[in-house]
Parts: structure tokens; C-alpha cells; sequence
């Protein structure tokens, strides 16, 4: 059994510890409300994107666009796909980054050739624990989404899909809704028609737009733009998945050392008690010895 100096000890390193674990929880907290803002004040362009495109199908005489499912082919485009994984550099982060490789690697279990490209420290060494060859690593802080990022994986991604390298592009990230979140693998490339063929009745166009050089250009280079903002988007939303998933680590240990310490504060003040009873009862019985001892003298 513990003795008081062990317990005292032990009160104390538990107290510096959640001084740690709540600092944790504060500086997440604040990050994850910056993305959340960063990503609020960006949000409304790519939403303009989403709907020139919309406005492009209204147009009628849609033409082919190698981003886009044809109109008469379903969906069993075979061969190479890409991946990107995005996960967080640290970990005390609970399962987040584990749920995240998880749900990326259930696009190998068709047996599909996947190529990886991973945003993260903690995914490239999970991956490599696995011996998964990694197509390329972007050196980039999960901590600090940016748009100027975000256009770099873009047209890393979108060079290799134009020159063949591969027929779909998934992203598995971590998708943030309120205050919960959960992993995700969504294909990006190429889109769906009906995505961005709205199912309400619209006023038809009456004077078509004109399209310089061609509507297959101007498509081409929105898609471009609307593609980086949906990886910009999916990196924000897993930086501030990563934060939550901290803040409820963080919190969970704070609650934790909490019950620790107030079960050894019982603990501690029992053992004090028996020694302070166990010192008055010493005290006491010597007292007693000294009385009869000079009662005998007498």
C-alpha cells in the first residue's frame, strides 16, 4: 500500500498533467474555430463555381468532358484509381487517424491497383507500416490548410488524371457536421451529371450564354478551381475534425484525472487521519506510562 509521500507524489504529477491535456484543449479549440472561419469566408465562392456550372447544363448541347461520367455509360470505369489520405501530423487525437486509413483502404479490398498520395504525417507512417507504396507524400503541415496548397495537390492530381494514369480519384478525409464527424471516401473525379443537374423547375435560359474560346474550355477551368476547393474544403474539415477529436481526448483525460485525483485525495487524507490518530494514540499511552510510572514512586 502506497505510504503519504508516494500518494502526494503522485497528486502532484497527476496535477501538472492536466494543466497539459487543458492547455491542449484550449489551443485546439481556438484552432479549430480559425478553419472554421477561414473556411466560412471561402465557402461562398466555390458555391458561385457549383452554380455556373449548373448554369452550364441548362444550356442544353452539354459536350463531353473527360470530368464527367458520359451520358451513356454507367458507372464500371476499371483500372488505376488514386487516393488521397488526409490525416493529421500528431496523434492524442483518440481514433481519428486510424478511421481515416481505414476508410481509405477499403477501396483496395476490390482489388483495385490504387496509387496513394498522403497529406499527413500519421498516414504516411501507417501506410508504411502496412507496406503500401506511397505515390507521392505532400510535405505539407496537416495543421495549416490553405488554399495555395490545395491548388498544389489539385494540379498534381489532375495532371496525372489527364495524362491517363488513372481513371478515378477518391479522397478520404474526415468530414465535420456540427459537432460530430466521421470518416469519408468520396470520389471527386470524374462527377456525376445529375450532381449539378438541379431537380427543380428553373425558368429556361432565353439568351445562352456565349463561351470564350469554347464551352469545353471554360468547363475544363472551372472543374479545375471547383476540384481544388473541394480539397481545400476536405483538408479544413479534417483539421478541424483532428482539433474536436483532440478537444475530446483532451477533455476525457481532464475527467479522467479529475476521478483520479479525488479517489486519491480519499486515499490520502485516510492515511493521514490513521497517522494522526496513530500519532495522538502514541502520545497518549506515553502520557499514561509517565503517570503510572510516578504513581509508583510515590
Amino acid at each position: 500500500m502506497p505510504n503519504l509521500h508516494e500518494i502526494k507524489k503522485r497528486l502532484s504529477s497527476i496535477s501538472d498533467m492536466r494543466k497539459i491535456t487543458n492547455a491542449m484543449y484550449l489551443i485546439s479549440s481556438t484552432k479549430m474555430r480559425k478553419a472554421k472561419a477561414d473556411l466560412d469566408r471561402t465557402r461562398p465562392f466555390f458555391e458561385a463555381l457549383k452554380v455556373e456550372i449548373k448554369r452550364i447544363f441548362r444550356q442544353g448541347d452539354m459536350p463531353e468532358s473527360r470530368y464527367f461520367y458520359p451520358v451513356d455509360v454507367n458507372e464500371k470505369l476499371t483500372g488505376t484509381f488514386a487516393c488521397l489520405v488526409i490525416t493529421g501530423d500528431k496523434g492524442l487525437a483518440g481514433a481519428y487517424n486510424y478511421n481515416v486509413i481505414k476508410k481509405a483502404l477499403e477501396l483496395a479490398e476490390g482489388g483495385n491497383d490504387i496509387k496513394w498520395y498522403v497529406v499527413g504525417e500519421y498516414g504516411r507512417q501507417l501506410l508504411t507500416q502496412r507496406g503500401i507504396k506511397i505515390e507521392q507524400s505532400f510535405l505539407y503541415t496537416a495543421q495549416n490548410p490553405t488554399m495555395y496548397r490545395a491548388r498544389k495537390i489539385s494540379d498534381v492530381l489532375l495532371d496525372a488524371f489527364n495524362r491517363d494514369m488513372f481513371t478515378k480519384i477518391y479522397v478520404a478525409y474526415t468530414d465535420m457536421q456540427g459537432m460530430s464527424d466521421s470518416a469519408m471516401l468520396t470520389r471527386i473525379l470524374p462527377f456525376h451529371r445529375k450532381e449539378f443537374i438541379t431537380t427543380t423547375v428553373e425558368e429556361p435560359v432565353k439568351e445562352p450564354f456565349e463561351y470564350q474560346p469554347s464551352v469545353s474550355v471554360v468547363l475544363r477551368n472551372v472543374m479545375q478551381s471547383y476540384i481544388a476547393g473541394f480539397i481545400y474544403s476536405a483538408l479544413v474539415d479534417s483539421f478541424c475534425s483532428e482539433q474536436h477529436a483532440r478537444m475530446t481526448a483532451m477533455k476525457s483525460a481532464n475527467d479522467n484525472a479529475e476521478k483520479l485525483m479525488s479517489e486519491l485525495s480519499v486515499q490520502y487524507n485516510r492515511l493521514r487521519q490513521a497517522a494522526i490518530t496513530g500519532e495522538i494514540t502514541e502520545v497518549a499511552a506515553g502520557a499514561k506510562a509517565q503517570l503510572e510510572h510516578r504513581q509508583g514512586e510515590c
